[in-house]
């Protein structure tokens, strides 16, 4: 499967680096096309960069490592175009609150998670993970021993989510999912099993106990 990821800023870039090292070849695109050529030169022939368009046709797997509005912003421009493929969403809908700290950008009892699916057309997978851990461990969790750390990911689409699985193994995490994308909330920014709630990135046998 052909695995491609838009937006590389601090998720998509170490996401990247950790598909890449882990041998996941990979398609990169971003809104400036010397930045993900840049990076696909730092990680060798495994990445590609490509436009955000080629990243969309070519895909089977499109991370779409972007803020909440923008990935609004795409889903309504590629609308069917999107049909067949897994999406994925590592999106948290939050925003500074001028305290120091950050906000939710929309109520408190709704996920980016279902939001983004809910716009998806009828034929796209759509899979929340990637955004569970704060972006830095992304790279210092990763291929941790003895235990490996968890990622978390939600998906209804069963196939779907076990290739999402098969990436988050890639870079370095223990797969576990915590249900269908209704259960996204949980594993965004101020659910009760993001690392920042937590205050740590559990074992996969940790996290199953609490499901």
């Amino acid at each position: 499967m052909t695995t491609a990821i838009v937006g590389l800023g601090a998720i998509g870039s170490r996401l990247a680096s950790g598909l890449a090292d882990g041998g996941e070849p990979l398609l990169l695109a971003g809104r400036d096309i010397e930045k993900a050529q840049e990076l696909a030169g730092r990680l060798g022939e495994r990445a590609t960069a490509v436009s955000t368009d080629d990243a969309v046709e070519r895909a089977d797997i499109l991370i779409l490592s972007v803020w909440f509005d923008t990935i609004k912003e795409l889903i309504a421009h590629y609308g069917d175009r999107l049909n067949g493929t897994i999406v994925v969403d590592p999106s948290n809908p939050i925003a500074p609150d001028g305290k120091g700290g950050f906000t939710k950008t929309i109520p408190k009892n709704e996920s980016s998670g279902t939001v983004i699916a809910g716009l998806l057309p009828p034929g796209a997978r759509p899979v929340k993970a990637f955004g569970t851990l704060m972006a830095d461990s992304l790279t210092t969790a990763a291929h941790r021993t003895p235990h490996r750390a968890v990622g978390f990911y939600a998906a209804d689409d069963t196939e779907a989510g076990d290739a999402v699985a098969g990436l988050i193994r890639t870079a370095g995490f223990d797969p576990v999912r915590v249900g269908g994308i209704d259960q996204s909330l949980r594993i965004e920014v101020f659910g009760d099993l993001h690392e920042g709630t937590l205050g740590t990135i559990p074992t996969a046998e940790e996290a199953r106990s609490l499901l």
